[in-house]
């Protein structure tokens, strides 16, 4: 009998797998024209996005002459900024359209990096708040600008796409294929090496005015408003068909300012979703493990290019640079699929350290094995606990507030990429610099640290975080 229920599982198991990774791939095939103009866009911006990401510390270091320690802060006034543009920008493509909000936030994107092609041929002074520097700030603010309405404006365009039975593949489609965009710079080391990182960024805003041609003719007027009237019909006929057995679902207030002042400012506190002990606990606890994220365009790309200068992987870094998106993209399915039985605390703690151990591999020393068990470990703990983040963010959520946890809940990693940004050059120039004595072991022993402190807070906090958690799945 057990023998039975074990290859039930195990078939179960299979076809769970099936459905993650390949049904995705077909549905991809027949999805209409509409989401076709927003999945390529998707995934050349992917492409853009983390390709000049990853050379953004060397090209403040190389052209603007700021060095290691001022050109970290400078990645994470982009990225942290594209955060917060988001809150204040995300509700553009409501007012105007998602064919507009799209079309206007790749114009603005591609404005901003071509300044930031054009910074180091003008022949500025370089050095901190020189006429250089400033001129790519402006090129960044543009960037962070379009990116506020462009990432909110992709997932409306999916929502008005699709209707309830489709709706989950044309999201996890966005997910999926911004990874894979995010692997193509990994082939980028030729272009590199021939025109330099100025030269590719170039390149970048061809790819980027490339981008705003094919969606402005595939994502047409008639295209979109066809795709909508096509999804609305589905949904109706989606809830004739399930209305009997409809349930109402509580609404979440999107005007914050406005519930203040029905409750009072007090009492909004009170209930605001940090107020809550236990979720404020949770979620600023995953801060070091999530370091690593940042990593990953902080340090990676001149860690590799200087440890490892004399090899092929640090003439080629870009391959470890852009490795984790590939991976991510077929671990993901793979891992939920074989752990969706697991408990999701477990697998929180679990993943966190599987997550930070690798670290001490480089604290090891720099050659390959310790930069591909750190890359693929890594990769499999982040595999591991990062869905299940937002899935133990909405089951530990009172009824009626699932939507406000799940957005606090991303505030921690706002934090992360600014707070990373402030230490992670200093390290580099002590322990990684670009001329004289390497010590990374040093370096990656105290990353390692932080790293760790995720898990061991998660373990010291189960029998309280954990005691009116649903545990099932």
């Amino acid at each position: 009998m057990d023998q039975n229920k074990e290859n039930l599982e195990q078939v179960s198991i299979s076809a769970k797998l099936y459905e993650d990774v390949v049904t995705p791939l077909v549905n991809l095939a027949k999805a209409p024209r509409a989401l076709w103009g927003v999945n390529l866009s998707y995934f050349f911006e992917g492409f853009v996005y983390f390709g000049m990401l990853g050379y953004l510390t060397m090209y403040f270091s190389d052209y603007i002459r700021l060095g290691d320690y001022w050109s970290s802060v400078m990645v994470s006034v982009l990225t942290w900024g594209i955060t917060l543009s988001m809150f204040f920008l995300g509700g553009i493509s409501d007012k105007v359209g998602v064919r507009k909000a799209i079309l206007g936030a790749l114009l603005l994107m591609l404005f901003g990096r071509i300044i930031m092609s054009i910074a180091p041929y003008s022949g500025l002074p370089t050095g901190m708040a020189s006429g250089m520097h400033l001129m790519a700030m402006g090129g960044i603010v543009f960037i962070v600008l379009g990116y506020g309405m462009y990432q909110p404006a992709a997932y409306s365009a999916v929502k008005n796409f699709t209707s309830a039975k489709n709706s989950a593949m044309g999201y996890a489609m966005l997910y999926a294929l911004m990874n894979l965009g995010g692997w193509l710079p990994s082939f980028f080391s030729p272009i590199r090496k021939s025109v330099g990182i100025r030269g590719a960024y170039w390149v970048f805003s061809g790819f980027t005015l490339l981008t705003v041609i094919l969606t402005f003719f595939i994502l047409s007027r008639y295209v979109v408003q066809k795709a909508t009237e096509n999804a609305e019909n589905e949904r109706k006929k989606e809830e004739e068909e399930n209305n009997k057995d409809k349930e109402s679902t509580p609404k979440i207030d999107d005007e914050p300012v406005a519930e203040i002042k029905k409750k009072g400012i007090i009492n909004w506190f009170k209930e605001h979703p940090l107020a809550d002990g236990k979720f404020a606990f949770f979620i600023f606890a995953l801060i070091p493990v999530q370091t690593l994220f940042a990593y990953n365009w902080l340090i990676i790309p001149k860690y590799v290019e200087r440890a490892y200068q004399n090899s092929w992987i640090g003439q080629n870094f870009e391959v470890a640079t852009n490795f984790n998106p590939l991976l991510i993209f077929i671990l993901v399915p793979i891992v939920t699929a074989l752990t969706m039985k697991k408990k999701i605390y477990n697998m929180m703690v679990w993943g966190t350290l599987v997550m930070a151990a690798p670290s001490f591999l480089l604290a090891t020393g720099a050659n390959a094995f310790t930069l591909g068990g750190y890359l693929i470990i890594m990769t499999i703990g982040e595999a591991m606990w990062q869905p299940r983040f937002l899935q133990y963010a909405a089951e530990i959520a009172p009824p009626g507030k699932t939507g406000a946890y799940m957005g606090v809940a991303q505030f921690p990693w706002f934090l992360t990429k600014f707070v990373t940004g402030l230490y992670a050059g200093w390290f580099l120039k002590e322990y990684c610099p670009d001329t004289g004595k390497l010590n990374t072991e040093i370096m990656w022993l105290v990353f390692g640290v932080i790293a760790m402190v995720t898990p061991v807070l998660l373990i010291v906090a189960r029998p309280w975080l954990g005691k009116d958690f649903k545990e099932s799945n």
